[in-house]
């Protein structure tokens, strides 16, 4: 007996989208890390690696795009795996992708509690439980950073509609502060060009430091991929993804570039790196512009954790939906809230396991961010190898039964994408790369896939045993074609 299948309602705007999507690929980092990416590859390596990645991203966004036109249904990576690869593929996109979506809620929570450390130290160095890996953790900082995971579950649980709305608002407000405090240092008196020299860290070579930069672009992006996950609840026109995402994207970019420079333009960037502030970028600003200019990269990064946080509870709560719906997850993931029609259950579940964060550290959370880069650069391999497969090259070629199209050229474009995706990860896993991983990180890789494997296990008979007529059904929506 078929299962009656549960769907969202489509009340998103172009526009909202684009602001989910933008607002996930910037959330705390471009504000957080720009001094840590200085000292990676010095002011000019961190900006072409950033803009190399979003290029190679491009790719993949291109290919994203291209599988929302054709099946705009939500579960983004873990859907299209399924269309193409089969069950297994899918739950392996999907469980790497829920740590990779959940570890960014989670940072982003801590980025807001570093932030008031900063601002008011006295207040949030209360309470000290215990140092891991280097990082005192206090009990005022583990609230603050709760308060806000708890708020937010509870405001993307009230509607799907207005937090979109809202994350909109806070996109604009975050490109406005950030542009007007990046104008602010580049025509201020104290500060100097020449304090960006040397363009690259010394001691290593440039292709070097940029390609460690290009390893985390993965990272650093990720979030324009929420696209797929809002697919179903589009209220125009599924073609306009691909606009959507690359616009997301340039943006992104843009914006990465202009707080390196606001950062890098105070003191010479080496002697910012040796002093080691908690909040290198805001120590930064208030030298140069004071108080109402720290203020407004105050307000510029709220707005960037806010868009981050509301961003990615969307994205991992509609990616648990969709395999809850799937009977890859539990079915209490698919349950909509019977006033509000959001994923309660998801956003709940994905709120308790980040409450878990604050209480280990932010070192062991930046592993955990390392290794959630592994997870994110497989999923954007299946998005361009399911896209690759999504084409003919001639219409005389024999193609699997989904294929849409010929269409060389996006043929093209898929293959590219999923050659330098494979090449980014390879970065990540290879020995002797730049950014190869380190121990701590191959440890949290270890144990997040002995975890998916035994829920795997504990689900498998009704996962695969559904027909799959079935589970056509129950992911894309139909039959397959």
């Amino acid at each position: 007996m078929m299962s009656d299948r549960i769907t969202l309602g489509k009340t998103f705007k172009p526009h909202w989208v684009w602001a989910i999507a933008f607002g996930s690929a910037i959330g705390w980092g471009s504000f957080v890390l720009p001094v840590e990416w200085m000292n990676m590859a010095g002011p000019m390596g961190v900006v072409i690696g950033l803009w190399i990645g979003g290029l190679i991203l491009s790719l993949v966004g291109l290919s994203t795009g291209f599988l929302v036109k054709a099946y705009p249904i939500t579960g983004g990576a873990f859907t299209y795996a399924y269309l193409a690869f089969g069950r297994k593929h899918a739950f392996l996109c999907g469980w790497f992708l829920i740590l990779g979506y959940a570890a960014i809620v989670a940072l982003n929570a801590s980025a807001f509690a570093l932030m008031i450390k900063f601002l008011v130290p006295d207040v949030v160095k209360v309470g000290l439980l215990y140092s891991i890996a280097g990082w005192d953790v206090y009990l005022m900082e583990v609230l603050i950073a709760s308060a806000v995971l708890v708020l937010f579950a509870w405001l993307n649980i009230r509607g799907a509609d207005a937090t979109a709305q809202t994350q909109f608002y806070f996109c604009v407000l975050l490109i406005a502060a950030a542009t007007g405090v990046t104008a602010a240092m580049s025509f201020a008196p104290e500060t100097s060009f020449g304090n960006l020299l040397p363009l690259y860290k010394p001691g290593i070579p440039s292709w070097s430091a940029i390609a460690a930069i290009v390893a985390i672009s993965p990272w650093a992006y990720v979030g324009f991929d929420t696209v797929p996950q809002a697919a179903e609840e589009f209220n125009f026109s599924p073609a306009k993804a691909t606009f959507l995402i690359l616009a997301a994207l340039v943006v992104a970019a843009s914006h990465y570039s202009i707080m390196i420079l606001a950062t890098g333009l105070a003191i010479p960037w080496l002697d910012l790196v040796d002093l080691r502030e908690i909040w290198g970028t805001g120590w930064a600003v208030q030298q140069v512009l004071g108080t109402a200019g720290l203020a407004a990269l105050v307000i510029a990064l709220c707005m960037g954790i806010f868009t981050g946080l509301i961003g990615f509870y969307i994205s991992c709560s509609r990616l648990m939906f969709a395999m809850g719906r799937a009977k890859a997850l539990p079915a209490v993931f698919c349950r909509l809230h019977g006033k509000h029609g959001t994923p309660w259950a998801s956003i709940v579940f994905v709120c308790a396991i980040c409450l878990l964060a604050p209480w280990f550290g932010r070192s062991v959370l930046l592993w955990i961010v390392d290794m959630s880069a592994v997870g994110i650069s497989i999923a954007f391999i299946y998005y361009c190898a399911v896209a690759y497969r999504l084409f003919k090259w001639t219409a005389s070629q024999r193609a699997p039964a989904f294929c849409k199209e010929t269409a060389p050229l996006k043929k093209l474009v898929a293959l590219a994408g999923m050659l330098c995706s494979i090449g980014l990860l390879g970065l990540l896993l290879v020995p002797g790369s730049p950014a190869f991983l380190e121990t701590p990180a191959w440890i949290a890789l270890g144990c997040w896939v002995l975890i998916g494997l035994g829920f795997y296990l504990t689900l498998a008979r009704e996962y695969c045993n559904t027909p799959k007529a079935e589970m056509d059904r129950l992911i894309l929506g139909h039959a397959a074609a």
